[in-house]
């Protein structure tokens, strides 16, 4: 057998196992819980900013955005902009490892590939520190609601001719406002790309875990995810494309990094 090929069914394997072993998980389940008590995905920064994310599901990101290869990338929740960051920083990677396969001099800025990053409130302090990152040039920010009218059209602006676009949701995790963004944001992700739904797992939490926040078990990203994949199912819904639109949970991914803020959150549109 081909090397190569001997690999990656090596890997496919090991992935499997792990998705096959509910111990395993329920430990990584355990850690997870454990380390929200200590703060822990607020430990990290990317390229100098912090992130707010577990550094597992950083890794799975940063294969989803190579493997799917966006041109643009929506964020809701901005926070101190790691995430931005982050997005930005693989599309800069991306525009260089064209410039060198194509043989050309890379110029930073005459690439199309951008994040689009929302929130309701962008902090001063945070606003300050992107826009003296060197990767400012590929962020476009947006102050407001993500879920209003005048955001979204914005949105549908900055959108315009992108045909390979990834979605991450991370605002308010309410169930009722997750579902609203799953509504208003899940269209514009391209065939074969993701839209990811962070915090999902809140619903894995103790009751009373998160009784300092308006979400908690029963309430939240993944409870979002679950009503709106009915909604597909049973109603069905249109990508921005025309196309119908069909999200599956790529469980392959969770089981891959196996310690993830967001179980059942990695949705890919086939």
């Amino acid at each position: 057998m081909d090397p190569v090929e001997h690999f990656r069914q090596l890997v496919a394997n090991n992935i499997r196992k792990i998705g096959e072993d509910r111990d395993f998980l329920g430990l990584s389940n355990i850690w997870v819980r454990e380390s929200i008590r200590h703060g822990y995905a607020q430990n990290f920064t990317w390229l100098g900013r912090p992130v707010i994310q577990v550094p597992q599901d950083l890794y799975a990101i940063q294969e989803l955005i190579w493997a799917c290869r966006p041109d643009l990338i929506i964020e809701t929740g901005i926070a101190h902009g790691g995430s931005l960051v982050t997005s930005a920083s693989m599309l800069a990677l991306m525009d260089y490892c064209d410039a060198v396969v194509e043989g050309k001099v890379l110029d930073p800025k005459a690439s199309r590939r951008k994040v689009v990053g929302v929130d309701i409130d962008i902090r001063a302090h945070n606003r300050s520190a992107i826009d003296a990152h060197p990767m400012r040039h590929k962020i476009h920010l947006i102050e407001g609601s993500s879920v209003s009218a005048e955001v979204m059209a914005q949105i549908e602006q900055h959108a315009e001719g992108y045909e390979r676009i990834m979605v991450f949701l991370d605002s308010n995790h309410t169930h009722e406002h997750v579902l609203q963004e799953l509504e208003l944001y899940a269209p514009y992700v391209s065939k074969g790309s993701y839209c990811v739904v962070w915090d999902t797992g809140v619903e894995d939490l103790p009751e009373g875990f998160t009784a300092d926040r308006p979400w908690g078990k029963g309430d939240n990203p993944k409870t979002a995810v679950w009503e709106y994949r009915k909604r597909l199912e049973s109603e069905g819904r249109k990508g921005r494309d025309g196309e119908p639109l069909n999200l599956d949970i790529d469980l392959t991914i969770e089981h891959k990094i196996a310690i993830t803020a967001s179980p059942d959150g990695f949705l890919k549109r086939v």
